[in-house]
C-alpha cells in the first residue's frame, strides 16, 4: 500500500500547530493516535455533551497515593521498565512484523529505561499495548510504571484521576479528515453528516462541544477501537472522520487511496501529549520529568548521540552540568549523576527522536511547528539542568 503523504498534509499540519497554538477554533479540547492508529484516545472524565459521549466508558477513580511508594526501586529490582503505549500508531508506537516497537512515544520508554539502567536497550522495556480505556487502570494499578501513550493532558487526569503529567513531547490539535471531492470544506459543511470517532475520548467530547458551539447538527458514528473508525469511514460509513491531525496524517496512509482525501484546515482542540506516571512517588515522577527535559536540553546545547562523547570534554559548565560530568544531579534522584548523557547516547535528543519517526525521511514528514525549541519559536523548553 502507498504511503505518500497527501498532497497537502504538510501545508495542513503547520496550520493545525499554529492554532492549536493559540486554541484553534475550539472552545474546549492526540501523534492521536497522534499521528497513527488511535487518536488521542483519552478517556473522557468530564459530563459528556451528547447521549453517545455521556455512555462512553469513564475512566477509574484515581487511587489514593501510595504510602511510600517506590517506583525505582521495584523497576531496579525487576530489571525492566513496564511502559503502556498504543502499539497501533504508525510512527508513535507500532508493533513492526518482526515483534519490536517502534515510534515517538515507544521512543520515551527507551529514554526513561537509559536513565534508570544506563541502557537503553530493547530488552530493558517491557511495551504494554493498550487501548484508550484500559489506558489509566493499568497505570492506577502498576501494572505499569510510565504510560507513554499520546495522551492529552488535561486537569482532570492531573488531579482527580491521579496521574502527574511530564513535560509535552508533542503539540497537537484535532482535525477533520473528509473526501477531496465531497466539497467539505469547512466544519459547517458537515451539518446534517455523520462522523466517525472514538468513543469514551476526548475527541468525542471535543467534537460534540465544537458542533453544539457552532449550531452543527451531526450524527456520530462511534467505535471503541481506533482501526474500526478508520475502516467505517474508509468503507464510507460517515463524511468525516476525527482524531488528531497527527493520526489524520499517519492513520491516513492506510486507506485504500490516501490521495483521496483532505484534512480541514480548522482545528478543534489543543492536544498536549506525552508521558505521564501515578501520583504519590515524587522520585519517580522526578526521573521521568528530567529524562523527557534531557532530550529537550540536549537539542538546545547541540549535543546528539553521535558527538556526546566528545562533548564531555566541553569547557562548557553548562554541559557538563547536564552530561553528569560535573555535579550530582543524578545522585539527588537516586539514580547514575550520566543519566542525561546515558539518554542521549542511547535513544539521542529530541531532534534525533522527532527526526528518526517523523521527520523528513520519514513517510509522514510532519513540520516540527509548535514542537520546535524555544529559540526556534516552538514550545519546547527545558528549566536548567543545575
Amino acid at each position: 500500500m502507498s504511503r505518500k503523504l497527501f498532497p497537502v498534509f504538510a501545508l495542513l499540519i503547520v496550520l493545525s500547530m499554529v492554532l492549536a497554538a493559540c486554541g484553534g477554533a475550539a472552545p474546549a479540547e492526540a501523534p492521536a493516535e497522534a499521528a497513527v492508529e488511535e487518536p488521542a484516545e483519552e478517556v473522557v472524565e468530564e459530563p459528556a455533551a451528547t447521549e453517545a459521549a455521556a455512555e462512553a466508558p469513564a475512566a477509574t477513580e484515581g487511587p489514593a497515593p501510595a504510602e511510600g511508594a517506590d517506583t525505582l526501586s521495584k523497576v531496579q529490582d525487576l530489571g525492566v521498565l513496564n511502559c503502556g503505549v498504543s502499539g497501533a500508531l504508525l510512527a508513535f508506537s507500532f508493533v513492526e512484523d518482526d515483534g519490536s516497537m517502534s515510534g515517538f512515544d515507544a521512543d520515551y520508554c527507551r529514554v526513561v529505561a537509559a536513565a534508570v539502567f544506563g541502557d537503553g536497550g530493547a530488552e530493558m522495556v517491557e511495551f504494554r499495548a493498550s487501548n484508550a480505556s484500559e489506558r489509566f487502570p493499568i497505570l492506577q494499578s502498576g501494572e505499569i510504571d510510565v504510560l507513554s501513550r499520546n495522551t492529552t493532558w488535561t486537569v482532570s487526569r492531573d488531579t482527580s484521576l491521579g496521574f502527574n503529567f511530564v513535560p509535552t513531547t508533542f503539540y497537537d490539535g484535532q482535525g477533520m479528515l473528509v473526501r477531496r471531492d465531497s466539497g467539505i470544506t469547512t466544519l459547517e459543511d458537515l451539518d446534517g453528516g455523520t462522523v466517525c470517532v472514538n468513543a469514551g475520548t476526548t475527541t468525542e467530547k471535543n467534537l460534540a462541544d465544537v458542533f453544539r458551539s457552532r449550531g452543527i447538527e451531526y450524527e456520530p458514528v462511534v467505535f471503541a477501537e481506533s482501526n474500526d473508525v478508520r475502516l467505517a469511514y474508509d468503507e464510507g460509513r460517515c463524511d468525516g472522520w476525527t482524531t488528531d491531525k497527527s493520526a489524520l496524517i499517519s492513520n491516513g496512509q492506510l486507506l485504500a487511496v490516501p490521495a483521496d482525501h483532505v484534512i480541514l484546515e480548522e482545528t478543534m482542540s489543543k492536544e498536549p501529549l506525552g508521558p505521564l506516571v501515578r501520583h504519590g512517588d515524587d522520585n519517580w515522577f522526578d526521573i521521568v520529568k528530567w529524562s523527557v527535559n534531557c532530550t529537550f536540553q540536549a537539542e538546545e546545547l547541540g549535543i546528539t548521540s553521535e558527538n556526546v562523547d566528545e562533548m564531555l570534554g566541553s569547557d562548557d559548565p553548562v554541559v557538563l552540568n547536564t552530561l553528569g560530568v560535573e555535579g550530582d544531579l543524578g545522585q539527588a534522584m537516586s539514580i547514575d549523576n550520566d543519566f542525561c548523557y546515558q539518554v542521549i547516547k542511547q535513544v539521542g535528543n529530541y531532534e534525533e527522536i522527532y527526526n528518526r519517526n517523523l521527520g523528513p525521511d520519514t513517510p509522514y514528514n510532519v513540520p516540527r511547528g509548535l514542537n520546535s525549541q524555544w529559540t526556534d519559536g516552538g514550545l519546547l523548553y527545558s528549566p536548567p539542568f543545575r
